[in-house]
This record gives structure tokens, sequence and C-alpha cells, in this order.
């Protein structure tokens, strides 16, 4: 049965203590950890651990940055951070790292080489996680650009490992009213076309929710979504990623009901 976590990341006004706490509390199955500006030690990362198991949610996902694009320097330090959170992750018990891939423009100076370069990091750090048992999940997320399908399903083809998978954000797509400008789509742009091109590589779901005032969300068609990842025989994790846009009621109560309509659409799809 698909799982339904959501993603905890320390904030100013919210430690990542009292947002496992808060999983805990919604009844979810498990958790997604962004790292961010979190401390890598082995004791704090344990504490997190050991704080996740009380409460039974076992963690999913470990969200690392990714992309991969600037200058070499800038490279190569988000490929030695990647490495640094694979090893995060096996401390956690995380079986996957999320790394985000975007779309390179035409446009862009040298675009081959940087599509090349993107695919060789994908590459060195999936070489790095293969033997310590971690999955590197490309999110269709910037930079350097939101993604269409087909620039996710690239990625993931090139690097040619087994261990590169694909995490799908339902609101991060070129043209998706989620992305940037946010609040705004391409008419002329079908994102969940992109989604049915990407959902047999997905090995988990970020579900974005924006607009979900009146019990449901607005801006993304979930029972839509889950007909694409039955489709597939999708059973992992859907994670809520709850980014409010303008909503009258505060996140806790967001989040309620974001559960609340996402495990009536997982049974009723």
């Amino acid at each position: 049965m698909i799982k339904l976590s959501t993603m905890v990341r320390e904030r100013p006004n919210a430690s990542l203590e009292s947002l496992i706490e808060r999983a805990y509390k919604l009844g979810l199955d498990t958790v997604d950890i962004h790292v961010g500006g979190l401390p890598r030690d082995a004791g704090y990362l344990q504490r997190i651990k050991l704080l996740c198991l009380k409460h039974g949610l076992p963690i999913g996902y470990l969200g690392s940055g990714g992309g991969f694009v600037g200058m070499p320097d800038d490279v190569r330090r988000q490929i030695e951070q990647a490495k640094a959170d694979v090893d995060a992750a096996v401390l956690l018990g995380a079986p996957l790292v999320r790394l985000m891939g975007g779309r390179v423009l035409d446009t862009t100076e040298n675009a081959e080489a940087v599509r090349a370069g993107i695919v060789e990091s994908f590459q060195e750090v999936a070489d790095y996680a293969a033997p310590k048992g971690v999955v590197l999940g490309v999110q269709n997320h910037p930079p350097p650009a939101a993604p269409t399908g087909e620039d996710i399903i690239r990625i993931i083809q090139e690097a040619d490992r087994e261990n590169v998978s694909h995490i799908m954000d339902t609101g991060q797509w070129w043209g998706s009213i989620g992305a940037d400008p946010r609040g705004q789509f391409d008419p002329d742009v079908n994102i969940y076309e992109y989604m049915e091109q990407t959902a047999p590589y997905a090995s988990c779901v970020r579900a974005k929710i924006y607009k979900i005032d009146l019990g449901r969300e607005e801006w993304i068609d979930y029972e839509r979504v889950m007909g694409i990842l039955r489709g597939v025989g999708y059973n992992g994790s859907m994670c809520i990623c709850f980014e409010g846009q303008g909503n009258k009621y505060g996140e806790d109560e967001c989040m309620r009901l974001a559960v609340s309509h996402l495990r009536e659409v997982i049974a009723s799809t």
C-alpha cells in the first residue's frame, strides 16, 4: 500500500524534533528529512534516528542538494556535499538520497557540455553510494531551471547506474503553476504528461500542497496523479511538502487537511 510521509526540515520557527513529533501526531507512516544546514556529526544524527525510531517513523529519504551546475569549484563542492550526505543517510538508515536535477536551456553557453557535466556528477556520486547500499533520487527541480519529463529521463538514462532513480515532485515541472514564477502556469504545458513519462522511474513522490482551504488541493489534481501512479504499479511513499499559497488556515491545520485529502485519494483511486 502507498505510504504517506512528510518532509521535515529545520526552520527558524520550528525545530526538526518538533516537526517529527507533528508527523507522529498526524499518523503518518514515514518521514523524509531535508538536511540543509543541519549538523552531520554522528551524535546529532543518532539522536534524530532514535527519535524517529521512538515514534515508529522510518526515514524514507535524506534531502541533499545537487543540481551540479556552476563553476568547476562549485560543482566539486556540490559533489563532495552529496557524498557526505550519502554517509549521513547510511547512519540514519535512509535508503534514498534526494538530489535535484533541472533543465539546461538550449540558450545556455556550452549547453551540451553542461548537460554532460551534470550526468558525470550523478555518476560519480552514484558510484560512491552504490557499495553503501544507497540509491539516488533525481528530483525534478532547478537548478538550472524546472525540467520537463524528457529532461529527467535523459539524466537517469545517461547516468546509466542501477542506483539512480527518480523522486517525482508534482509541482516543479517546466511551466507548472508551482514552479517559477509561482502561481502562473503555461496553458500549453501538460504536467501530467511529464508525470506519466517519469512515473516508471519513481522511487518516491513529493506531493506538493499549495491551496488546501477547502479540504482538497486546488492547484494539483491528486486523483489524476494517483491514477498515473496506479498505472505503473507504484507502491512507494507520497511525501507531503507544504508550500502554502494564501491559505486562511495555519500550517498545522493545512497539514491535517492535506493528510486527510491524500489518505482519501490513496484509498479511493
